[in-house]
Formats: C-alpha cells, sequence, structure tokens
C-alpha cells in the first residue's frame, strides 16, 4: 500500500470519527433539551393543577363563609374561623397563581387573571364588602367555573395536549344545586320580592 492509499484510510477514518462524534453530539443534545422539556412539563402540569385545586378551595371556603352569614347553611363554627379558612385558602391560591406567573403560557397566565377577578368578587361578596343577590352570588360561581374551563383550555393548549374541555362535545354545564335546597331559596325569593 502506497503513502497515498494509507493517506486516504487515515483520513477516512478520521472523517469516520468525527462525523460519529458529531452524531453523539447532536443525539445527546436533543435528548437533553427533550428531558429538559419534559421535566418543564411535568412541573406547569403540577403548577396548572396546583393553581385549579387552590381557586376551587378558595370558592369552597367563601361559600361556606357567605352560606353562614346569609343563613343558608346551619354552620357550627363562629364567623371569624370561617373568614380564618378563607384566608388561608387565600394565601395558598396566591402561592399557586406565583407558580403560573412563573412557569404559565400567555394564554394561561391571562385566564388565570381572568380568574382572579372574579374570584375576587365572590370573596368580597362572602365577606359582605360588596352586596348582591343570590342570583348574582350564583352567577359569579357560574362565571368562574366559566373561567376555570378557559384556564384548563389554555393550561392544555400550552402543555400540547390534544383535544378540549369545551365546545361541541362538552356543551356548558349549570350549578348543581340540590332541588329541595334550591325550592325553599327560590319560595324565600318570591317571598321577599312580593311574588308568592
Amino acid at each position: 500500500m502506497g503513502t497515498g492509499e494509507q493517506l486516504v484510510t487515515v483520513g477516512a477514518v478520521l472523517i469516520g470519527a468525527l462525523t460519529t462524534h458529531a452524531t453523539n453530539y447532536l443525539m445527546e443534545r436533543g435528548r437533553n433539551r427533550y428531558q429538559l422539556l419534559t421535566r418543564w412539563d411535568d412541573k406547569k402540569i403540577d403548577t396548572y393543577s396546583e393553581y385549579v385545586d387552590a381557586a376551587k378551595m378558595r370558592i369552597a371556603m367563601a361559600v361556606r363563609l357567605y352560606e353562614a352569614r346569609e343563613g343558608l347553611r346551619d354552620e357550627h363554627r363562629p364567623e371569624p374561623e370561617l373568614r380564618e379558612d378563607l384566608s388561608d385558602a387565600s394565601r395558598r391560591w396566591g402561592s399557586a397563581f406565583e407558580r403560573v406567573m412563573l412557569l404559565g403560557g400567555d394564554d394561561a397566565i391571562e385566564a388565570g387573571h381572568e380568574l382572579n377577578t372574579v374570584l375576587a368578587e365572590i370573596d368580597w361578596q362572602a365577606t359582605g364588602r360588596i352586596t348582591g343577590t343570590l342570583e348574582e352570588w350564583r352567577e359569579r360561581h357560574r362565571a368562574a367555573f366559566r373561567c376555570i374551563n378557559a384556564f384548563h383550555e389554555a393550561a392544555r393548549v400550552d402543555l400540547g395536549i390534544q383535544g378540549s374541555v369545551t365546545g361541541e362535545k362538552h356543551p356548558e354545564r349549570d350549578l348543581l344545586l340540590p332541588s329541595a335546597r334550591h325550592n325553599r331559596q327560590t319560595q324565600r325569593d318570591q317571598r321577599a320580592s312580593g311574588e308568592g
């Protein structure tokens, strides 16, 4: 084998080695990028679900306080304790929304801001800072759950999840109200307005 042939062979080996190194480098880089994206998606899923859970807990605590204040529920705990429960739920919600602000996509953050506005109105009516009828109270809850669905939609898009939680296959649902309580409240509302 001549010198020229040996140089060609050495050159081919070097090109093969460089190609293998470059391929391995690009594959490792791609795998690391995928792992990083997956890790952030996992954190986003936790963040989004924690925020929705905290928002629902805040609503539940507001409901307990509102119903106790309005005489719609026989509550055995004093109002200051119910207010403290609502305050605790609000702190948890605030921390959860901070994580959404750090990790969330633009549309999810905006949907969260919309929900936060409605949650504030629910809190204000529950604590008596604003007044309103029972129907206004219920409409605030309907608005909150529409906002939660909008947040779900934005979070799903941000995470690249197929499907939808609203639309033709998922028509809007109303509040679930026990019929006996609903009928009693309707009768009270009618008596209060002079209809019955």
